[in-house]
């Protein structure tokens, strides 16, 4: 089962395949025995080396093998960290055992071998006083912030015991329900219970939305430049003032829900790409859709309440747990229709599910999201999540608001179904060129010139 403590992660920015997933492998390789460690060398190959500067994996890595998680570090602490490593080119393991540490030695972007088993593979070695390899691991960062060693890619993974509410396609999600009487957030409420209390749940639940808001507003409040050197000016907050201005002299715009939905999807991803805190959702890189939507509903919706924030989250859980099972949330894997595609999708069900939809106006407001997002190509210019990144969140969070409202004035029949796209998703992804995957080497990418 695929829990919404997997879906829903807290991290830092800017990406999750390329910055939490390298940092939770970097930490897990030196939680081990380090008496004999000298020396630490960590190669990284396709879309990790092609994109990895501007997706700060470099750092990530450094802050891994220093310990860091990216659930508990702190970004101000972080850069200090990082800035301390570099100046005494010297790295505390796991922040036990000390050893000599130079980053352009040590730190290798492999951009001539192609790895065997998936697009984001890293490579850790560690090795003793003389030279001799003393271990050495190979994970993959699968996207979402979910981090495999190589070996076990594509096995089946160990079951957590039985779940009341098993489902392996959409299809099967929908009997489900119909034969229980059950909406599709009670299922899941019921599944997370057999491996957690549900206090706990519940817990993460809102410490998930708290994070959320916590997010948007710091995107709301704070403005400058982002790092990387694309130059590129927050708007968040500037957007955000004008409409709050705007509504006291007009009191409401034509286009006042949109403008705001569009600004919440940039605050969120504007702190992402300066390397702030946000949740994964299903990634980082798409974080702003399902963060904006569920502001939108708080904040617009008539009837709004902490349960319908729950039931807004896990539902969305069960839609990306199903595009995880059966097709990528990985743009090096599938292009930005498994992110930015498969978050407008996740945020659709979820606010149709929390403005009271049933089970098939649900997976009809999936459906209709993903659809319409379908062979969208993932191409960072300059390997950073900033252009086309942050405008495309507002997009799909657009999209998303618009896939539950045409389901809700529906009766859940449509033509199409969910399992249908979610398929047609990974084999569009199958049949785009590495170009268009995360390695800033097609599309956007290299159509624009720097001047």
């Amino acid at each position: 089962m695929i829990s919404v403590f997997d879906v829903f992660k807290i991290g830092i920015g800017p990406s999750s395949s390329h910055t939490v997933g390298p940092m939770k492998g970097a930490a897990s390789f030196v939680a081990g025995d380090l008496s004999e460690v000298a020396r630490i060398e960590v190669t990284l190959y396709g879309s990790l080396a092609w994109t990895g500067v501007g997706h700060a994996t470099d750092r990530a890595i450094i802050l891994g093998l220093s310990g860091e998680r990216p659930d508990t570090v702190n970004p101000d602490h972080a850069q200090a960290l990082l800035a301390r490593v570099g100046g005494e080119r010297r790295l505390v393991l796991d922040g036990r055992k000390a050893i000599a540490f130079e980053a352009a030695r040590d730190l290798q972007f492999d951009k001539q071998t192609r790895p065997p088993r998936h697009p984001n593979t890293l490579r850790f070695a560690a090795y003793g006083d003389s030279g001799e390899c003393l271990r050495e691991e190979r994970w993959c960062s699968v996207g979402g912030g979910f981090v495999i060693p190589e070996n076990e890619l594509g096995a089946a993974q160990p079951a957590n015991g039985a779940t009341p509410f098993s489902f392996s396609n959409a299809r099967e999600l929908l009997i489900l329900g119909e034969r229980h009487g059950l909406p599709i957030a009670a299922m899941i409420r019921e599944n997370e219970a057999t491996s957690r209390p549900a206090d706990e749940v519940r817990d993460h639940l809102r410490l998930v939305a708290r994070t959320m808001f916590a997010c948007i507003d710091r995107g709301l409040s704070t403005s400058g430049e982002l790092p990387g050197g694309l130059k590129v000016k927050r708007r968040a907050s500037a957007i955000y003032q004008r409409l709050k201005s705007e509504r006291l002299v007009n009191d409401r715009s034509a286009h006042e829900v949109m403008d705001f939905l569009s600004v919440f999807a940039i605050a969120v991803n504007e702190e992402n790409a300066a390397g702030g805190q946000v949740v994964t959702a299903p990634t980082n890189g798409a974080a702003g859709v399902v963060q904006a939507v569920l502001r939108y509903y708080r904040d617009f919706c008539a009837g709004t309440s902490e349960e319908g924030i729950e039931t807004f989250l896990l539902t969305a859980t069960a839609i990306g747990a199903l595009f995880k099972m059966n097709a990528s949330i990985s743009g090096a894997e599938v292009g930005c229709q498994g992110e930015v595609g498969v978050a407008s999708s996740m945020a659709a069900a979820g606010l149709a599910a929390a403005l009271g939809g049933s089970n098939t106006q649900i997976e009809n407001a999936a459906e209709i999201a993903m659809e319409h997002h379908l062979g969208m190509t993932c191409d960072p210019i300059n390997g950073l999540v900033q252009i086309p990144c942050i405008e495309r969140n507002a997009f799909g969070a657009v999209k998303a608001v618009n896939a539950a409202s045409l389901a809700l004035h529906g009766d859940g029949a449509h033509k199409v179904s969910l399992d249908q796209v979610v398929a047609t998703m990974r084999q569009t992804g199958a049949d785009m060129q590495d170009k268009y995957k995360e390695t800033s080497l097609g599309g956007l990418a290299v159509s624009w010139v720097e001047c």
